[in-house]
């Protein structure tokens, strides 16, 4: 969880576009970061995959007000209203985003571009967004913000304390470029939304972040440790697995309640 979705970055921009805050190159640009280029495919009227641009137009066109995360893993369907064709996809990729009022749904598939073999500079990432029909219907198991952030606070501690018990300074290259990875993030004072998000889920995205990197390192240091006097064993790994499930849990839905509140703060002021 170290790397924002793809999935927060598209709702975000986009809800920062269709509320007027952003110009759609702006848009295009933050939402596809350092990625070639993204495309929707499927999207009606369209026979073939067209640009960004041209396709939040069109689903503003298409009655488009919002746009919600859905972060799904199998056992927890995370943000997701069905039908079971979008519910198995989005689950495949683990994240999709909900078109609110036109009743769709964008599902990410990557593909890599460049040499067989070829250095990470020379490799790029192209996205193409599968456009399907959902349902408009309440999104599962998302909490309000409020609920999100006293939920991470708890979490913060309990994968505080996981990771305490771990031996991190030695356990190996991964784990360490994890944690400085995220270190060099929350020093580069990165925007972690788009404008008109409150100022609240900024702060709960942040923590949910920063709960998530704690999970990976944590994760990291069970793994690549061996040589560096962290091993542990294959049932004390399962163990730590198993507490860090329910704190991982409640980082996904801390993120999904982050990048909906734009969606929900709108709705409640009618607007």
């Amino acid at each position: 969880m170290l790397k924002e979705p793809r999935s927060g970055r598209l709702a975000a921009w986009g809800n920062a576009l269709l509320a007027g805050l952003v110009s759609p190159d702006e848009a295009v640009h933050r939402i596809a970061e350092d990625d070639a280029v993204h495309r929707v495919a499927g999207l009606p009227g369209e026979e073939t995959p067209v640009g960004l641009t041209l396709a939040l137009g069109r689903l503003r066109a298409l009655g488009a007000v919002g746009l919600r995360v859905a972060l799904p893993v199998p056992g927890h369907p995370l943000g997701l209203c069905g039908p079971p064709e979008f519910n198995a996809r989005a689950l495949e990729a683990e994240e999709a985003v909900i078109v609110t009022g036109a009743g769709l749904g964008l599902v990410p598939e990557t593909y890599e571009a460049g040499p067989e073999g070829g250095a990470a500079p020379d490799v790029h990432v192209e996205v193409v967004w599968r456009c399907l029909p959902v349902r408009e219907a309440p999104p599962a198991d998302v909490p309000s913000l409020g609920e999100a952030e006293r939920e991470l606070a708890e979490a913060l501690r309990e994968a505080t304390e996981v990771l305490s018990k771990l031996d991190v300074a030695g356990a190996g290259p991964v784990a360490q470029a994890a944690l400085a990875a995220y270190r060099a993030r929350a020093e580069a004072g990165r925007q972690v939304l788009a404008p008109g998000y409150p100022p609240r889920a900024v702060r709960v995205l942040e923590l949910a972040q920063r709960v998530g990197a704690l999970i990976d390192i944590a994760r990291e240091a069970g793994g690549d440790g061996a040589e560096h006097g962290a091993a542990v064993s294959a049932s004390e790994m399962a163990a730590r697995a198993e507490a860090l499930r329910p704190v991982e849990r409640t980082a996904r839905r801390a993120q999904v309640a982050a990048y909906n509140s734009a969606v929900e703060e709108r709705e409640r002021r009618g607007g």
